[in-house]
């Protein structure tokens, strides 16, 4: 590989990315990188508003396509995925942003894990886990047509090391990294070796759903359980939703032509710590 292919490698111009769970705080920074490294880029989500602002935010809003969809609702993604191949002539990439925690699923002082019920954990499971296969039977479908492309799924820290509390949320991503190993070998051997499947595991991010776990919203100071998270990694801070972005472009992009069935941590040196 010489030198101009090693600089063209994370030009995206002419390929197409979906995103579910797009307008999130770190799937919205990826989308801006994205559309402006070239790609097209496809916001999957549930309130076209917050789908319009962000498509408005792109550096290219004319390469962006909001598509309302539910990544629970297999037949809305089938048209979403109908649509982006009208669109843009194929789909190229697709990253599962779609998850999150919920209370129902997390024990404390007032719902111990005995009182946790099987439709709270049932919520988060799907949310998850069946939020992220549903996409990509739905995109993955394309993608085996044409005889490549590249899925991202989104895993978590809570997946490598159980977190106290977030019962359902850790066993589900658990079941992401399964997931995204099982897929990477299943769509290489059954349809093609150029669809390659990855994901990320991010450390500790400030997003909206864990803001007022992490920190004290009038104080700005750590709560107990912030504390303790800094305390076990390493490099001593949050992630900035764009140190993500490298990893990526990385397993987006030919540069990893070559990497397919891993789960990368982009964590601060978390996954690493042994406490000792």
């Amino acid at each position: 590989m010489n030198l101009s292919d090693v600089t063209k490698l994370y030009d995206f111009t002419g390929r197409t990315v979906a995103i579910t769970g797009a307008t999130g705080v770190l799937c919205s920074s990826m989308a801006v990188t994205l559309n402006a490294c070239g790609a097209n880029v496809v916001l999957v989500v549930r309130n076209k508003d917050k789908g319009d602002q962000l498509a408005a935010r792109l550096p290219d809003p004319g390469r962006a396509l909001v598509t309302v969809s539910d990544a629970l609702d297999r037949a809305s993604l089938e048209r979403a995925a109908a649509t982006v191949v009208e669109r843009f002539g194929q789909v190229d990439g697709l990253i599962n942003g779609a998850g999150g925690n919920q209370p129902q699923a997390t024990t404390r002082q007032d719902q111990s894990f005995f009182e946790l019920t099987p439709q709270g954990l049932r919520n988060v499971l799907d949310l998850n886990w069946t939020g992220t296969v549903l996409p990509c039977q739905a995109f993955g479908k394309q993608m085996v047509e044409r005889g490549e492309g590249v899925i991202l799924n989104i895993s978590s820290m809570a997946a490598l090391r159980p977190l106290t509390r977030v019962v359902g949320y850790s066993a589900a991503k658990a079941g992401i990294s399964n997931f995204t190993t099982w897929l990477a070998v299943h769509m290489a051997q059954e349809y093609s070796p150029r669809i390659r499947v990855n994901a990320i595991a991010p450390g500790f991010f400030l997003t909206e759903q864990n803001r007022a776990m992490l920190t004290d919203v009038s104080t700005g100071q750590l709560t107990a359980r912030g504390q303790s998270i800094l305390g076990h990694t390493p490099m001593k801070r949050f992630g900035d939703p764009e140190e993500l972005i490298g990893a990526v472009l990385w397993l987006l992009s030919p540069a990893s032509a070559f990497v397919t069935g891993i789960v990368v941590p982009v964590d601060g040196g978390f996954s690493a710590f042994a406490g000792v």
